[in-house]
């Protein structure tokens, strides 16, 4: 008997999905049956938690272009997978998850494991969450909650009653009351207006000092955004998400913007007079031109994301590289004046800037050594994942993204927890390649560990078994450590920011793994040498020092006060000698030792 979890299987491979995460689960056993018997149809990943399944199916759609799926059981199966979908929702990648629930007769009972799912998965899959009850409704759910997921690039949900899975399947019949729906969907071609484009095109004419700010959406593009910022002579910066949308060896390429960004990211953006956005929902109003200063284009798929973050003069709903296409032969050649020179000359101070904090002595090493020293030492193809925390603020400055790199971290949920399952998706989208995970200690202690032996239950399949996590230990969640001081006024507070020492290298051993320990700056290049070259998964430990601060590129006078403050409230820093990092970073912040 063919039955409704067969169906399932099969309706998904003939929507070209070949991959699903998850963990199985009594309440979906019906379709865990159907992928055993489908003979490798769609491969099944088992992650040790539906958290890390639904991060590694929002990565997978960020690294292949796809659809990613996860899979989970009813009751706490579905509810775990909660955080890593609005992980996709808020980052706009296409996941479906398809959920088990109890049985139909058992619903409104009060019945173990029964949850309202609908309701529980309103928010995150509000574009489409339906429960089946009959088989003959399930094959338009699916090709339904498919195609809404591709086509809005969000998040659906498709539930599944444990006893309906394992019903023979039916089509449905010719019968009014009933649907007949199809496979496929092919993007369409979405491009503004010519007006609109020409509109655009005279107000960035006009423009004398242009700067471009790229985001996930202009990856793919490129070529495009390089040929349009050397027509308008334009610096451009990039988003988190946006890192690897160009390389940073190009002069006039700012890196990133916001609180994890640089100096002449947020000297361009506070001197220009024109702005055009691609492809980015960057929120951080304050390291955009004030209002009023800038007039401005944006170019964005998604409508409802047009002058949201900033009023622009001229809004293009349409796909990047086609629209800066479209674009650019109505641009006029800027000369490369003193606006380029101006951006250029602030790029490179800023490298030689990073280069001389990077090397500046703490205890025991300077966590923004270890992403420097990894960053000419990445190999070709490379893929980098980084988590929330402190951590980030070294992938976002120190890494010089080259061509071909992919990169990716949480961007709109910035959620702990997501680089190990990230690297994990990567591989199994891009066997072949290299990849590199870094993660703060906290984050390897709220979930990521777990997620090392998935890597050491699978990396024997991969065709490059480069797999790196590198781990800052710093016994510190940093990041809010700083936050406190810095935003706060507050001291740092031990109970809640300190955390255990773990020997992760050791941890990675235990399980089959290579494990590294460095608490040597001197060894850091070498250690990144010797994982880079390893034939086997390696875990990176690094003992860092949690007193170099993450601080934003631009320090207002009221975080100066703030942190002043901190240290007038007694937090420990002040009892210890600030290393070379540490008074370099604070320069404008510390108070004068007169």
């Amino acid at each position: 008997m063919r039955t409704v979890g067969d169906f399932v299987v099969e309706r998904l491979s003939l929507w070209k999905v070949d991959t699903v995460f998850g963990y199985p689960g009594d309440g979906i056993n019906g379709v865990f049956g159907a992928l055993n018997r489908s003979d490798g149809l769609i491969d099944f990943i088992q992650a040790r938690h539906e958290e890390m399944a639904a991060f590694m199916a929002s990565a997978y759609a960020k690294f292949s272009g796809r659809i990613g799926v996860c899979i989970a059981t009813s009751g706490p199966g579905a509810s775990h997978l909660v955080t890593g979908l609005y992980d996709a929702l808020l980052d706009h990648q296409p996941v479906l998850a398809i959920v088990g629930q109890q049985a139909r007769n058992a619903l409104g009972g009060h019945y173990q494991q029964e949850l309202d799912l609908v309701s529980m998965l309103k928010d995150v899959a509000g574009a489409y969450v339906q429960q089946a009850s009959s088989p003959s409704q399930v094959r338009h759910l699916v090709d339904r909650a498919m195609r809404i997921a591709l086509a809005r690039r969000t998040v659906t949900a498709v539930i599944l009653p444990n006893d309906l899975q394992e019903e023979g399947y039916e089509d449905p019949p010719h019968l009014h009351g009933t649907l007949h729906s199809g496979v496929g969907f092919a993007a369409p071609r979405m491009v503004p207006h010519d007006d609109d484009l020409a509109r655009a095109a005279d107000l960035l004419n006009a423009g004398e000092k242009v700067a471009i700010l790229v985001g996930a959406g202009a990856l793919g593009a490129a070529d495009e955004v390089v040929a349009i910022a050397d027509r308008l002579s334009a610096g451009c910066a990039k988003a988190l998400l946006g890192k690897a949308v160009l390389p940073d060896n190009l002069p006039w390429v700012t890196g990133s913007i916001g609180l994890l960004g640089t100096r002449p990211s947020y000297d361009m953006m506070m001197g220009c007079d024109t702005l055009l956005m691609i492809g980015s929902g960057f929120p951080y109003s304050e390291f955009l031109p004030a209002e009023g200063q800038a007039r401005g284009v944006q170019i964005d798929v998604d409508p409802a994301m047009l002058s949201l973050r900033y009023p622009m003069d001229v809004n293009l709903c349409g796909e990047a590289a086609e629209t800066l296409r479209l674009l650019l032969p109505k641009l006029k050649q800027k000369p490369h004046g003193d606006w380029r020179k101006t951006i250029e000359d602030g790029v490179r101070e800023w490298w030689d800037v990073l280069a001389d904090r990077a090397h500046q002595p703490a205890t025991p090493v300077n966590p923004q050594r270890v992403t420097w020293e990894l960053s000419p030492r990445l190999p070709d193809e490379a893929i980098v994942t980084s988590d929330s925390g402190s951590c980030a603020n070294w992938f976002a400055r120190d890494l010089k993204m080259r061509p071909g790199m992919m990169a990716s971290l949480s961007g709109g949920l910035a959620s702990m927890g997501a680089a190990v399952p990230y690297a994990i998706a990567a591989k199994f989208v891009h066997s072949a390649r290299p990849v590199i995970a870094l993660v703060g200690d906290g984050a390897m202690q709220m979930n990521n560990m777990a997620e090392l032996i998935t890597i050491a239950k699978y990396w024997r399949s991969w065709q490059d078994p480069r797999w790196i996590v590198c781990v800052f230990n710093n016994e510190d969640l940093n990041q809010v450590t700083w936050e406190q001081r810095v935003l706060e006024g507050d001291p740092k507070f031990e109970s809640s920011q300190k955390i255990p020492n773990v020997p992760y290298h050791r941890f990675a051993q235990l399980i089959g793994l290579r494990g590294i320990f460095v608490d040597d700056p001197e060894q850091v290049g070498p250690a990144w040498d010797e994982a880079l070259s390893s034939n086997i998964p390696v875990v990176l430990e690094v003992k860092t020092d949690p007193e170099v601060p993450p601080l934003p590129p631009h320090i207002t006078m009221q975080q100066a006060r703030n942190f002043s403050l901190s240290l007038l409230k007694g937090d420990f820093s002040e009892r210890r000698t600030f290393s070379g990092a540490v008074r370099q970073a604070l320069a404008a912040v510390l108070p004068s030792e007169k």
